[in-house]
């Protein structure tokens, strides 16, 4: 088993409570979460890797800073750590009212306040290290990949 540790990379502000803007309705589990966890990240789903070369390629992907892997019971994603660029002090949304789609179809019924997601993945990558180790456990022969 993989270790399920995450460092970030990206520095996330932990946001004191504010006032709710006029309009803004914040549910109660968005009003506790001081950190704005869902907006300090992006989670893309990748094909399910199969084969050396696809791992090969997410070895790539998790070499890059902010960038790590992880596997759950919907399959496997790439963890981004970015900041979204329209959160604002108090953990508000600046653009709201014009927020994009993905954004106004996110369900907080199971979100990282509940469980972060290296806690809750099967697996969870953060470095090139632990995924190659994971590799070679996988793949009897994974340095013949190199030949």
């Amino acid at each position: 088993m993989v270790s399920k540790t995450i460092k970030s990379r990206v520095p996330v502000v932990d946001l004191m409570p504010t006032p709710e803007p006029v309009g803004i309705g914040v549910d109660n589990k968005c009003g506790r979460c001081t950190r704005s966890i869902c907006c300090n990240s992006i989670n893309q789903q990748v094909p399910t890797p199969r084969s050396k070369s696809d791992f090969d390629h997410l070895l790539w992907q998790v070499a890059h800073e902010g960038i790590n892997l992880f596997k759950d019971s919907d399959g496997w994603f790439l963890h981004i750590e970015t900041r979204c660029a329209h959160l604002q002090t108090g953990g508000f949304c600046g653009i709201y009212d014009k927020r994009p789609a993905v954004c106004r179809d996110y369900s907080n019924d199971f979100c990282e306040l509940d469980e972060s997601i290296p806690e809750g993945s099967e697996m969870f990558f953060s470095t090139y290290e632990q995924l190659e180790q994971y590799c070679r456990t996988r793949f009897k022969h994974w340095d013949r990949r190199l030949d």
